[in-house]
């Protein structure tokens, strides 16, 4: 089932928006639908921390650091 949803933007964007989705032989309609899909198919910054995370879990420091050796700055 589709939804009908209502955006707002600047006149003169719209308009050249549409002007180059004629252009594309698509519409606005087809192009957001498009962006919304592939938006929610990206994951969130979370799951790419846990990613990065279990790709770095063999790393070892070789010691544990004392607080104020983790929070020193240089």
């Amino acid at each position: 089932m589709k939804k009908n949803i209502t955006l707002t933007a600047d006149e003169a964007i719209v308009q050249q928006a549409r002007r180059r989705a004629v252009a594309e032989s698509t519409t606005l309609n087809a192009l957001f639908r498009g962006w919304l899909e592939r938006y929610v198919q990206q994951p969130v910054a979370s799951d790419r921390y846990t990613v990065i995370m279990e790709h770095l879990d063999h790393v070892q420091a070789g010691r544990v650091f004392t607080r104020d050796e983790m929070n020193e700055r240089r």
